[in-house]
């Protein structure tokens, strides 16, 4: 392997040292703790101290914060903070997680970095430059953007189309600049290094032992470490004998990856998953390897050395070499080998998706309501530290679950229930604490209400007022529907004033004892109203929905000659169905008249779970057999149809005599009444399905066939944040799941005049594996004997019900334009609904609602703009680096009380540039006059995407390209003078804001 030495003489080594904690995956967190993660940094922590050539990095926040907050003493506290000033000891991403990439919400990513950042900067002043993104399944053109955005100097990702890396890898085209965002482009660009073949683990074979190399701890032990520290697989320890033989075969891997690289510097990752809970075994072997490679350097033309992932990019950036830049496409989806493709974990656990989302969306709410709190009601009599303590439970529950192994469905049953868990105890905090201030601020207690954020089915009483306050989280004004379960049909619905609400009231999908109540609302951004709900005197009842059922249909026998068609109308849509079939027929746009036929079906693919038969599906992998096999021969048929809105019931049997349907669709059309905004409303096609249980190796499509010519091409987006154009491609092997794409949010097909949109409130796996084709994974249901899938719990015997909810929208392109981003956050972002009731037998006086309440100054944004975050984070932390860095040596930053006055504020633009005629324009934003209804803004600090930096003193590496020749320095967007921020498309502008005390 006589390589010949670079211009410049020997390669070097830069041994990156790390232990890869998946925050769940097979095991709970507080196993993770117990078994080994708490042992990684109580030993790491205590080998650097004794070695001054050691280094490390540590990765994922949670773990290093529950060890910090639980088993750290003062005097490992104050060793962490002096290997952070050496430099021996860094954080990489910084994030509490290493987050997925191909089906979180962009929202959720910033969350859980803010997170991690926050506590970073806050308990060392640290701000992680760097990323390590080794493990997550492709990888998505967002994140370059993300992490530019907050301050990175390069980005390294590992799991992309074994193909493609190979031919990378052969043309050393592993590292390239990558402008992931289209409208940013060179502004927010990140050089990007793509790990090679060996990834991020140590090759572990020694060519004269048959005991594997580099792991001289061995491999951590569940539920327990070995009484005698003994774990299993310890590498055979380096002596005397085999130094040299140790030294040979590190060398030759070093050579090999360096052949793969521009420049004579080798990333050697040395670790892989739970490595380092010993950490004296490990450093004490690689110390003498390391020695020894060096004494002989010139022997072996190579130098090794302890690295951080920043050493080996200053080395790297200090060549001053000219990159090639990479566009704003992804890596998605990633393929490890010819049959495995990585597209199953699209929808794998849809539950645990769709519940991920809910908490995320309740969050998003919480934060800004109880932000409006604490600055309009600063008399108010809620607790502001336990408020805070409930929100920040809510913050680290769906922080945690953006884990590559969390809201992916790659995880086993247990830890799939602590992840639920903990979503579950965050969101009912946020509850309390929604319900908790508007109790306080309608000075309830005097009116003798009570509010609750949970709403038991048998509380909806005739005889009882029912409140329902609603609030709209969206810095828009909102006309939507929300649902109210009631007992009874004769319903009416009044507002603050007593003024009668349009609402609809009819049989419920989910009972036959109760009723659903449609109840429409108009509310202004960021506002709140409050509704009654009484029996009927029978003046201003809601309508009450009329239902006709048709005869169930047997699809084998139903005669294609004679259709038997029948109309649904809004004011934006006719939808036709055929009386033959009870399916869909075709939707007519009233604006264009332009008619598309439309069907719907579901399919289900069957797939192998027996290893020896061939390729498997599992959580992660899909691997069809063959086509699509339709699923049922005989539909049934209800509608119910009212002033508001028309509901369109089908049930879909596997044969027309069976007695349970499989699959069932509800397909809502709304109708909106004169002096109400209805332009939204009326372009929604909702629709909401029932699948499930599946049978075992099924996975659940709904399959959408439209006469649109799309030529196969499909366009997805990627985490919410832009979209990406899918052609599809046809592949040696499997070619059915290389053809699957994360739908995080939206999905399209078009032809040349003509868009259908989808737009979803959790991810699922989406294909158009045929002309005007869209299909959706709505659900899977799998088991194998793989050994290491019934090891790990990794089989996917997952028998629920899911429930997911699809807004469709069909028009031109230029009209879905203006609508589906608009709407995909109106799906992503419900009202949030608390219910309240008169407890005493008071008299029921017509007073007027408290006008002081949270709707008084709206907060509003155009609608290409969004109000990502107005959250109250808490930080102690001094905005001044310097003072925050000298308050910290001075150890000053001890716990203290929160701070309540730094307001969080994210603005992002919508769309990108060249994409509409005028929501494509730049926006300028008065930030005083926007934040008005909150208080006088006295002053606005622009900062980093996590707030860890003044965008003004920023200055990321700027690495060469032929674009940009010269070397410079980054410096960031224009900022604001006078509180007037002009915010371009696809940008997210980051600001602290301080109000006048009051």
């Amino acid at each position: 392997l006589a390589l010949l030495p670079r211009a410049g003489g020997e390669l070097r080594a830069f041994v990156v040292a790390h232990s890869h904690m998946d925050v769940g995956w097979v095991y709970t967190v507080q196993e993770s703790m117990h078994a080994y993660a708490a042992n990684v940094y109580t030993t790491v922590i205590e080998e650097l101290m004794k070695g001054k050539q050691r280094k490390f990095i540590a990765v994922e926040q949670e773990f290093f914060r529950l060890w910090w907050d639980m088993v750290a003493t003062d005097t490992q506290k104050q060793q962490v903070h002096q290997l952070l000033q050496e430099g021996r000891l860094e954080f990489v991403i910084g994030g509490q997680v290493m987050h997925d990439e191909a089906v979180t919400l962009i929202d959720d990513q910033i969350l859980q970095l803010t997170e991690g950042h926050g506590f970073l900067y806050e308990t060392f002043g640290f701000r992680p430059q760097f990323s390590w993104h080794v493990d997550p399944f492709g990888a998505s053109a967002t994140t370059p953007t993300l992490f530019a955005l907050a301050g990175f100097n390069a980005h390294l990702i590992s799991r992309i189309d074994y193909d493609l890396k190979a031919d990378m890898q052969k043309n050393k085209k592993l590292q390239f600049v990558w402008q992931g965002s289209p409208s940013l482009s060179e502004r927010q660009e990140i050089f990007t290094h793509v790990m090679d073949q060996y990834s991020y683990c140590t090759p572990s074979q020694l060519p004269f032992s048959n005991r594997s190399g580099f792991f001289w701890n061995g491999f951590a032990t569940f539920p327990d470490p070995p009484k005698d520290g003994v774990y299993p697989d310890m590498s055979l320890p380096v002596t005397d004998a085999n130094l040299h033989l140790y030294a040979q075969t590190m060398v030759a891997n070093i050579k090999e990856r360096a052949a793969w690289f521009r420049t004579g510097e080798v990333l050697w990752p040395w670790g892989c998953d739970k490595q380092f809970f010993n950490a004296s075994v490990q450093y004490s072997n690689m110390d003498l390897l390391v020695d020894y490679i060096n004494k002989h350097s010139a022997e072996f033309g190579v130098t090794v050395q302890y690295a951080t992932v920043s050493d080996y990019f200053q080395a790297v950036y200090s060549r001053n070499l000219t990159w090639e830049i990479r566009g704003s496409q992804d890596f998605l989806p990633y393929s490890s080998e010819p049959f495995q493709a990585w597209t199953g974990f699209y929808t794998s656990r849809s539950t645990l998706k769709g519940i991920a989302r809910r908490a995320s969306s309740l969050l998003y709410a919480g934060e800004s309501f109880f932000t409006q709190y604490v600055w309009k009601h600063p008399e108010g009599s809620i607790c502001k530290y336990k408020a805070l303590k409930q929100l920040q439970s809510l913050r680290w529950a769906v922080s945690e679950v953006q884990h590559h192994d969390g809201i992916t469905g790659t995880e086993s049953p247990k830890v799939k229930d602590m992840y639920l868990n903990n979503l579950m105890y965050g969101m009912l905090n946020v509850k309390k604490l929604m319900a908790s201030i508007i109790f306080d601020i309608n000075n309830a207690k005097k009116n003798g209400e009570v509010y609750s954020s949970v709403y038991t089915k048998g509380s909806g009483k005739p005889d009882v007022d029912l409140y329902v306050v609603v609030y709209n989280p969206l810095a828009w004004n909102i006309t939507t529907f929300v649902t109210v379960s009631v007992s009874s049909e004769a319903m009416s619905v009044y507002d603050e004033l007593g003024y009668s609400v349009p609402a609809q009231v009819q049989s419920s999908v989910e009972s036959q004892s109760t009723y659903d109540l449609y109840i429409l609302v108009a509310i202004s951004g960021l506002s709140y109203r409050k509704y009654s709900i009484k029996p009927s005197d029978g003046k201003q009842s809601a309508f009450v929905g009329s239902s006709i059922k048709y005869k169930r249909r047997d699809l084998t026998q139903a005669d294609q000659q004679s259709q038997q068609l029948f109309p649904v109308v809004n004011n934006c849509y006719q939808i036709v169905f055929d009386q033959n079939t009870n399916l869909m027929h075709s939707i007519t746009d009233r604006e264009t008249n332009q008619t598309v036929q439309f069907t719907q079906e579901f399919l289900e693919y069957h797939v192998n779970g027996d290893t020896k038969k061939g390729p498997i599906s599992d959580n992660y992998l899909f691997a069809p057999n063959a086509s699509a096999v339709p699923v049922s021969k005989a539909v049934g048929l209800e509608v119910m149809s009212g002033n508001l809105m028309t509901e369109i019931r089908q049930y879909f049997y596997s044969d027309v005599t069976s007695q349970d349907y499989i699959y069932a669709v509800y397909t809502r059309l709304y109708s909106v009444p004169e002096g109400y905004d209805g332009k939204l409303l009326c372009h929604r096609i909702e629709q909401e399905y029932s699948v499930g249980p599946l049978e075992l190796n099924r996975e659940a499509v709904l399959r959408t066939s439209t006469n649109l010519n799309t030529r196969q091409l499909l366009y997805t987006d990627n985490n919410g944040y832009q979209m990406q154009e899918r052609p599809f491609k046809a592949y040696v092997n499997n070619t059915v799941a290389r053809n699957y794409y994360p739908m995080v949010q939206t999905a399209y097909i078009e032809d040349d005049t003509t868009r259908l949109m989808v737009l979803a409130e959790r991810a699922h796996g989406v294909s158009s594996q045929g002309n005007g084709q869209v299909e959706v994974m709505l659900h899977r249901r799998l088991w194998n004997n793989l050994e290491w899938n019934l090891n790990n719990s990794l089989t996917l015997n997952d028998s629920s019900v899911v429930r997911p909810v699809i807004w469709l929208i069909l028009g031109t392109k230029a009209v879905t334009n203006t609508l589906y981003r608009t709407s995909g956050l109106a799906l992503e972002h419900r009202p949030v609904v608390m219910f309240g009731a008169l407890s005493g037998d008071k008299p029921k006086l017509p007073r007027r609602f408290q006008q002081n309440s949270v709707h008084d100054l709206p907060v509003t944004v155009p609608p290409n703009l969004h109000l990502q975050t107005l959250s109250i984070p808490g930080w102690r932390y001094s905005s001044n680096h310097a003072e925050q860095v000298r308050s910290i040596r001075m150890g000053k930053q001890k716990q203290g009380d929160a701070d309540f006055t730094r307001v969080l504020l994210r603005i992002r633009h919508l769309y990108e540039v060249g994409e509409d005629p005028v929501l494509s324009q730049p926006v300028v934003v008065d930030l005083k006059s926007l934040l008005k209804g909150l208080g006088s803004v006295m002053t606005v600090e622009e900062r980093t995407l996590t707030g860890t930096w003044d965008v003004n003193t920023l200055e990321r590496w700027k690495w060469k390209t032929a674009q940009y020749p010269g070397k410079r320095f980054f410096n960031s967007t224009e900022t604001s003078e006078d509180f007037i921020v002009t915010v371009h498309p696809k940008e997210i502008r980051t600001f602290f804001v301080y109000f006048q005390v009051q």
